[in-house]
């Protein structure tokens, strides 16, 4: 079996189940007691403390060993925002930050607060001038991912922590992805993460609040972690994921080079070997291990059970799955192709012989699934100028295989009318007319759903 999907939880790190089996031996007393146990267990946390500021590059006391990078994200925009409730209540963050930091800014909204969304380029990155645009007099705090859990695109961290200082507000760095890289650049503020992307237990997150920054901690005080981080700390799991982040670290630019190309080898080969496919995500500024691609007339769920039944675990964003009904909020923002998405994200170690294998296996199992949901194959012979396409009630990738079946039953200047009430038909008709080169003319307001007009160009 291959896992990629490490961009989801990497799997635990030789060195971190070394540090979790000793610390489970010397480091289960309370680190806040004054007799003998306790003191070491007080410095094995000093020594995971530590070492984890190195590594993020602050200092020791600015940093809060948390239950998850989710509960540091909501520790973190909660605090600040409370802590700079005089500057005013206004928030703003990219359109593809974490499900975390969107949660945190509707449940800021629905208390009173006014919360901006930068958007995106086509390839997922934010522009610093956006940010700069959205500043306001009463902005109390900015938040921005160092790069995206879903495409992989690096954001410019440091050019918007430059503008957010110069106007006086604290930017909130949300790292989980790349803090096993690389130190994020920039002047920010405060920051997030979490071990069980970089190799670590999960169940460790780490909050760190530059000194200076105003916070207050919202909720019951606590006399743990500064009161940022109630209940006694898991000092093995804290202790292992300090271990792995020193690990990983140490091993990462020779690693980076090697899954760089690895992943150059998938973007470049998977349009070569499946038609009708979108590689989404910044060529050059993303991630070493994260690649992804959307494929026209595939169910993602369906695509990702043929995978994995040929022992490859990967992800997907597509609206097409169990878990939702609506599109990725990320591929969204970006303007891409939803429908058929695949995410693979190669952990460390991940070998050379897997990836050939990965892509020896998936034009089979893309063509597999168009086959069962009859996508199309054969162009009609043009018949009339406007053919009109009932979709009502079908969800993604249907809509978009019915246009493709009919779109050759229109002379060159013909329109097709695709009824739909699936949300992600709203992205993926646009996305197929210009993957497929014909004209979207856009969306009309129908009795149930919209009708999407898109008219033939070649």
């Amino acid at each position: 079996m291959s896992y990629f999907d490490a961009a989801s939880a990497a799997p635990l790190h030789p060195v971190a189940k070394q540090a979790l089996l000793a610390a489970l031996d010397d480091g289960w007393a309370d680190p806040s007691r004054l007799y003998r146990e306790g003191r070491k267990a007080r410095m094995l946390l000093d020594a995971a403390r530590e070492a984890a500021a190195e590594a993020v590059g602050c200092r020791a006391d600015e940093l809060t060993f948390t239950s998850s990078g989710t509960r540091a994200v909501h520790t973190g925009i909660a605090g600040a925002l409370a802590g700079r409730r005089r500057t005013g209540r206004h928030l703003i963050v990219s359109a593809v930050e974490h499900s975390s930091v969107l949660h945190s800014a509707e449940v800021f909204e629905a208390e009173g607060g006014r919360v901006t969304q930068v958007p995106v380029l086509r390839t997922g990155e934010v522009e610093a001038g956006a940010y700069e645009a959205a500043l306001r007099p009463d902005t109390a705090l900015a938040c921005l991912q160092s790069a995206n859990h879903e495409v992989g695109t690096v954001q410019p961290v440091a050019a918007v922590a430059e503008v957010c200082r110069a106007a006086g507000v604290p930017l909130l760095v949300d790292a989980a992805q790349s803090l096993g890289w690389e130190r994020v650049a920039g002047d920010w503020s405060l920051l997030t993460a979490s071990a069980h992307k970089w190799g670590g237990p999960s169940g460790v997150g780490l909050l760190v609040v530059r000194k200076g920054v105003r916070f207050a901690v919202q909720g019951a005080a606590d006399e743990r972690e500064s009161g940022r981080a109630p209940g006694f700390e898991n000092l093995p799991a804290i202790v292992a994921a300090a271990a792995a982040l020193r690990a990983v670290r140490a091993e990462g630019e020779r690693e980076a080079v090697r899954l760089r190309e690895l992943t150059a080898r998938i973007r470049a080969r998977v349009p070569e070997l499946v038609p009708d496919v979108e590689v989404v995500g910044d060529a050059e500024r993303r991630l070493p291990g994260i690649v992804t691609f959307s494929c026209l007339y595939v169910d993602g769920e369906a695509l990702l059970h043929e995978l994995d039944r040929e022992g490859f675990s990967v992800s997907s964003g597509s609206s097409c799955t169990s878990s939702t009904l609506t599109p990725s909020h990320v591929l969204k923002a970006m303007g891409v192709l939803t429908e058929g998405n695949v995410r693979v994200s190669l952990p460390a170690g991940a070998a050379e012989a897997d990836v050939d294998r990965f892509l020896e296996v998936l034009p089979g199992a893309v063509a597999g699934v168009r086959e069962k949901l009859g996508a199309p194959v054969v162009v009609a012979v043009p018949q009339t100028e406007e053919v009109l396409v009932d979709s009502l009630g079908k969800r993604c990738p249907i809509p978009v295989i019915e246009l493709a079946k009919v779109i050759g039953t229109v002379p060159v200047g013909g329109r097709v009318r695709v009824l739909s009430d699936d949300e992600a038909a709203r992205l993926d008709i646009p996305a197929w007319c210009e993957m497929r080169g014909q004209e979207y003319v856009g969306e009309e307001t129908a009795e149930r759903g919209a009708a999407f007009i898109v008219r033939r160009v070649s």
